[in-house]
């Protein structure tokens, strides 16, 4: 920043603007590009909050929310690869380009491309330098590559590796006591586990739990009914297993062929059981 930036605002710091430098410019371009999809999204969350509980449950409901959910998220990504592409010197571009891939890049490939398109400068920022090592941990999980294997205690101590699901279908779930959207998919995965256990699926749970917390792991092992196995290495985002896989928010998860080969990657709600219908049926 510099002695040309400016802060005003008429009434508050939300509603404040911030003036003067190139970055806050480029910033203000973006928005002004996003805010269409934007709308769209609020009005999107609006309905969906004055929607009944009863009709958040219709299948057409979920149906048509989901529906317009992907729609304003290719939009947004449009808007967002445009920018990037546009602003190859802009740290901002570097910011957009990781809300564009999320925390799981559905392919690497085209980030990587991406990511390479950018000036010299802006990868050579210690940001830059980060997302480049992140990116280089992604290409290794990449769909078709074997999942990295690990062995952890499970919650009585004895030591589990993934490899020992060979010749299974499993889903590898990474998830934590302490988090509310985890555990609101522990139902779906309750389900798709009943459904698809007897034809040879399996669940890997890894928590990211806390050593000083492990009653809670064990509590909500318990609470939400998860009968497959269950490992953790207790260390919060410190867990290696995580890092092994580049856990940055959670839920995350990776379906994994009898082969240990990765084939899909986040599979939330419905996503799951169709995808296991498309194997096992």
């Amino acid at each position: 920043m510099d002695n040309a930036v400016q802060f005003t605002s008429a009434d508050s710091i939300s509603n404040a603007v911030l003036t003067g430098s190139l970055v806050n410019k480029e910033d203000q371009e973006l928005q002004k590009a996003l805010k269409p999809a934007q709308e769209k999204m609020n009005k999107l969350y609006t309905e969906y909050a004055a929607a009944s509980e009863e009709t958040r449950k219709t299948t057409a409901f979920e149906t048509e929310m989901n529906a317009r959910n992907n729609e304003i998220e290719t939009e947004k990504k449009k808007v967002e690869r445009e920018f990037i592409t546009a602003h190859p010197n802009s740290i901002i571009s570097l910011y957009t380009l990781q809300e564009l891939a999320g925390p799981i890049p559905d392919n690497v490939d085209d980030i990587k491309g991406l990511y390479s398109s950018l000036s010299s400068a802006v990868k050579a920022t210690a940001l830059g330098k980060k997302y480049e090592a992140m990116l280089a941990i992604q290409e290794k999980l990449a769909i078709g590559k074997i999942a990295p294997d690990f062995t952890a205690p499970d919650t009585i101590g004895n030591s589990v590796s993934l490899s020992s699901f060979r010749g299974k279908y499993v889903l590898l779930d990474f998830w934590a006591s302490w988090c509310h959207p985890c555990r609101d998919e522990n139902p779906v995965l309750v389900k798709a586990y009943s459904k698809f256990q007897p034809k040879g699926f399996e669940i890997l749970g890894v928590s990211l739990d806390q050593q000083a917390k492990k009653d809670a792991w064990l509590k909500a092992i318990h609470d939400d009914h998860l009968s497959w196995m269950q490992v953790s290495d207790l260390k919060y985002w410190k867990s290696e297993i995580a890092a092994l896989y580049a856990i940055r928010a959670i839920p995350q998860n990776f379906l994994i062929d009898p082969q240990g080969k990765i084939i899909a990657k986040n599979l939330r709600g419905a996503a799951l059981e169709t995808k296991l219908a498309e194997i096992f049926n």
